[in-house]
This record gives structure tokens, sequence and C-alpha cells, in this order.
């Protein structure tokens, strides 16, 4: 039957079954519509406070089924979001009344021994990597969930356990395929479509559909040295300071951040006091026989509550510890800034506000930055904040839908208090408000913004990829 499907105007056209059939013939993908026993479940993300309705779901199977809906999509002006394989907190992946690309079965992982890299298809998880690359004693530098998907963790830059020691997940890129907004595959990298390459290291998904991602990768011992040490809360704002200044001496191969939980929380099946915590979390991923020591300072600051510290497998242990505390369904909203430094007036704010936090299951989570990071120059690539030595995150996360103004207004409210010492803009894979309002996406290229324009004037100069955090094309800025 004909299909009602808006369009880019935020208008609605009738596509006839004969176009819908034309098109469906060249995919070797599935398509999921309204009426479809599958949409449902299929239409569901993983953070359960998005609740949209496509008209169409395109499951690709490979990359000609994306290039084949794009010239479809632009052909008849519809509306269309991409979909990886993972989180996406925003919920920018499905939009209401148009097209979805979903790229979730497009998840093959292939290692490349001799460069060493791998090249990962979008739709693939960090789990996915990790199974890949654990053999060969080897990792991508990535994000701390596994579930996560590898496409939008990558084109927001990309923090991790291996920040300090190896930079951001755009540092470790080497090439990528890109399906552009006229259906054409391209590969971008630092000698084909360099300026292309260099906006998508940062530049989220403003530039066309990346369909596989080309990695460096980085050894990793099978066991490293982790830390996951908690404290009571009346010490909060004394161990941030002490946290802070022992970040700074650390050696690069110690990644770490501070974590405030202001309620009480107890977990089933875990050993976590019921009380509220600060909690040192840390990666040491340098020599074995050097991580006890490196973690040691954060481990005997002072009495802990409780002390979780101890070697761990990198892949198997680090990497999954935390994927139970974001299980797909629960209500997410988290939000982001960026310092320079952490003075006691900030440190207070943090502390104060953390303990107001309206559900247990919600966070502050203090990221020492620094290292590999910082010696990257800030035009190198579309990600900017390379002197920042602090990103502040602030995870409110709930169980039922109905709880989102009070859970959301908590961390607006301290996201507002701390906006005045903090630096412009936000980091794009903790958007908060930056879906709405153009000042938080621009301060967050600080001065690679009018560059980024500019690239997106020559490769979607009609602004296709809109769906996202939008950057306008340098005509429209």
């Amino acid at each position: 039957m004909p299909l009602k499907i808006a369009t880019l105007d935020n208008h609605c056209t009738m596509l006839s079954d004969q176009v819908l059939e034309d098109f469906l013939r060249q995919l070797r993908g599935v398509v999921i519509r309204e009426n479809d026993p599958a949409y449902d479940n299929s239409r569901r993300v993983w953070n359960g406070m998005i609740d949209r309705y496509p008209a169409m779901i395109v499951c690709c199977a490979e990359t000609s089924d994306v290039m084949a809906t794009v010239k479809f999509a632009r052909t008849h002006n519809l509306r269309v979001s991409v979909r990886g394989g993972g989180h996406n907190v925003a919920g920018k992946a499905v939009c209401d009344q148009g097209i979805v690309i979903d790229l979730g079965r497009m998840n093959s992982v292939e290692v490349d021994p001799e460069i060493p890299s791998v090249r990962v298809q979008a739709g693939a998880r960090l789990a996915d990597v990790d199974e890949k690359t654990r053999p060969l004693g080897m990792a991508v530098p990535v994000g701390v969930v596994s579930r996560t998907g590898v496409a939008g963790l990558t084109l927001h830059g990309g923090l991790g356990w291996l920040l300090r020691r190896d930079g951001l997940t755009v540092d470790n890129l080497l090439a990528m395929d890109v399906v552009t907004a006229d259906g054409t595959l391209i590969t971008a990298s630092a000698t084909e479509h360099p300026e292309l390459f260099w906006a998508l290291r940062g530049g989220g998904g403003n530039f066309g559909v990346v369909t596989s991602f080309e990695y460096r990768l980085r050894p990793v011992t099978s066991q490293v040295w982790f830390a996951a040490v908690l404290y009571p809360y009346d010490l909060a704002q004394k161990a941030i300071a002490f946290w802070r200044d022992y970040m700074a001496t650390a050696p690069r191969e110690l990644s770490s951040f501070c974590v405030l939980r202001g309620k009480p929380m107890q977990a089933a099946g875990q050993k976590i006091p019921r009380q509220p915590v600060v909690a040192f979390l840390a990666c040491y991923s340098g020599p074995f026989e050097k991580g006890e020591e490196a973690i040691r300072p954060l481990r005997e600051w002072a009495t802990p509550v409780a002390d979780f510290s101890g070697p761990k497998d990198y892949h198997l242990g680090v990497q999954r510890l935390f994927d139970k505390d974001y299980p797909p369904g629960r209500c997410y909203y988290w939000d982001s800034l960026f310092f320079d430094d952490l003075d006691a007036t900030t440190i207070n704010c943090i502390a104060a506000h953390a303990e107001q936090c309206v559900s247990s299951l919600s966070s502050v989570n203090i990221w020492a930055l620094g290292g590999a990071m910082n010696h990257v120059p800030p035009s190198e690539t579309a990600f900017g904040k390379r002197d920042c030595n602090f990103m502040v995150a602030v995870e409110a996360n709930w169980e039922e839908a109905e709880g989102a103004p009070g859970n959301i207004a908590w961390a607006v409210d301290l996201v507002d208090a701390l906006r005045p010492a903090s630096r412009a803009g936000v980091y794009l894979n903790f958007p908060g408000a930056a879906a709405g309002k153009l000042s938080l996406v621009k301060g967050s290229y600080d001065g690679n913004f009018a560059k980024l324009q500019s690239i997106k004037k020559r490769y979607d100069p009609d602004n296709m990829w809109r769906g996202n955090f939008n950057i306008l094309p340098e005509c429209d800025g």
C-alpha cells in the first residue's frame, strides 16, 4: 500500500506501491514498515526515553543497500536518519515519519595483523572489536562500555581507558568508507579526501554515512592493573582535589575518572556498600609490573569503604565492567562540560549538586584528560578540545519514563551551575541540550567550526544530513 512519509522540508508525501517496489528490488537487506510485526521492536533504541515512529526502517545488509537508500531518499527529498549498532543516548538515530538507515546488520570486524589494523563495519559494537583483537594482544582505543556502537562513539571523538596513552578513538583512525549525500561511495583518509577525513574525526554524522572504519591497533597486555576504590561521600571535596593533583603527574599509561554517587545504591549480586560514595576508577595499560605502584596512591589516600582493585583482563574485564550499569530500556539524559582546571569553587559545586540527584542510578563522572589526547594540535582533527584537562559528565539515569522531569531538571541545574566556569560547548556523545542549541554545537568545535561549515557545504550543500547535531553549510552559517 502507498506510504506516507516526511520530507526534508517538514511536509509529507505519498510514495506509490510501484515506487516502493522499484526501491525494494534494489536491496539485499530488509525493509520494516509500521504494519510489520518487527516494527515496534526495531524502532526502539537503547535509551528508553526515546519513542519515535519512522515510516520505514531499512536494515542494510551491505554498502550497496546504503547507497541505494540514500539515492532513493534524495530523489524524493525524504527525511532520513542513520542508526549504528549501539547506544545513541540522544536518540537521533531514529527520525519520526522518515527513513531510518539501520546499519546494525553490517557488523563485521576484520583484523590485518601486518599493519596492524582492523576494519570495522559501522554496525559493530565495541565488544565485537575486542573479540577479534584480544587474541593478538591488541586493542582499539574506544569507550568504556562494550555495548557501545563504534560509529557514534568514533564520529564525536571517543574517550576511553587508553585515552591518555593512545589518544582519542579518532586519533587512531586510518581511513573510513563513506556514502555521501548523492549516494556515492568514497574513501576518506590522509591521502584521499583528506578534508573529509579531517571533518569526520569529531564532526559527527554531518557529512555522509560512514559504513566502515579502519583503525590502527595498539598493544595491550592481557592483564592490566585496575583501580576501583570507594570512599565515604563526606570526603568528596577532598577526594576530588587529591585525585586532580595526582592525575596531573600520573604516568600517561594511567587513565582515570572520579565518580560521585550521591544516593545509596545496592545492585543485585554486587558488594557495593549501601551509602553515598566517591570512587576512583583507573586503568594502567603500561608494563604490568609497574601497574600496582601506579594505582597505589588512589587506594591508600584514605580509609576506603571498599576496594575492588587488582589485575583484570583488559578486553573481557575492564571493557565490560560497566555493561550491567547501562541496560537497554532504562532512561538516560547525559550532559557534559570541559574544564581547564578544577578549582575549589567548581569542586564544591559538583559535590553539592551530585548529592541532590533524584535517582540512585545517577552519577557525576569527572574524566582526567591530558596525555596523548593533548599532544595532538587542536587544528589536526575536527575534535577541538585538545588542551582541556578535565571533562565532567553528568549522567541522569532512571527506570521509569514518568521520572523524566525531575531527573532531567537535576542534570540541567548542575550543568547550569557549572557552565560559567567551563569551556564552551559539550562532548557530543554526552550532548545534553545540544540538540536544540546551535551555540553548544558550535562551541564544541572551538576554532574548527568555520572549516567544518566549509566542508559541509562541499559534501552536503543541501544539508541532507540534518538529523544530528547539525553543522549548517557555510552559506547558512
